[in-house]
């Protein structure tokens, strides 16, 4: 597998999958003041069940999808730090609308937290609108959709 490719994860990526996830994430623990909900996943379920993908020989990046009858949720994106700035996410998230368009699905979903202020720059960059912002037990979060053409 090269860089570029995205693959559905087998059970023995599951490890890279975590570490990545944790990775990814673990910066935001102190500002948002919990665990990111995508460390405390079952990865290994996930997994089983078809819904990671991943990318890089060794995983650089992943995605977790869940299909649902009229959308195509993005559980979580995760890029490595060390693979930061070579386009992973931004092909995770080509991946992500082809994947949707696949399946006949109309929008992809996703939220993200009110502190991960990165990621409110970075998802209407790709076509993503705010539908609300909602708060979940300790999880402020902010809800975006893009309607695919």
């Amino acid at each position: 597998m090269t860089d570029e490719e995205i693959r559905v994860a087998v059970a023995a990526d599951v490890p890279a999958v975590k570490a990545v996830t944790d990775a990814a994430y673990h910066p935001y623990i102190e500002r948002i003041g919990v665990v990111p909900v995508p460390m405390r996943a079952d990865h290994a379920a996930n997994v089983a069940a078809g819904r990671v993908f991943v990318t890089g020989d060794p995983v650089v990046g992943l995605v977790v999808l869940e299909e649902h009858e009229d959308h195509l949720f993005l559980d979580s994106i995760a890029v490595h730090p060390e693979a930061h700035g070579r386009g992973v996410g931004r092909r995770l998230l080509r991946f992500v609308d082809a994947r949707a368009r696949g399946l006949g699905l109309p929008e992809v979903r996703l939220y993200t937290n009110a502190m991960m202020w990165e990621n409110q720059k970075i998802y209407p960059k790709y076509g993503y609108d705010v539908v609300e912002r909602r708060v979940t037990g300790p999880y402020d979060r902010i809800h975006y959709r893009k309607r695919l053409d």
